[in-house]
């Protein structure tokens, strides 16, 4: 973004429940160019990616 750039609703980032990424269990595999991510979320409620 540069110094003139603002940001603004009509630009907002799209949200995803994780629970529904994970249809209710605690993993869900997410791809992108071909990799495949693992997102787990902890007994503690916390979210984690990894490759």
């Amino acid at each position: 973004m540069t110094s003139q750039e603002t940001f603004s609703p009509q630009m907002s980032i799209p949200d995803h429940q994780a629970r529904d990424l994970t249809a209710g269990g605690q993993t869900a595999h997410i791809l992108l160019d071909g990799q495949t991510y693992t997102l787990r979320i902890t007994r503690a409620g916390k979210l984690i990616l990894t490759k």
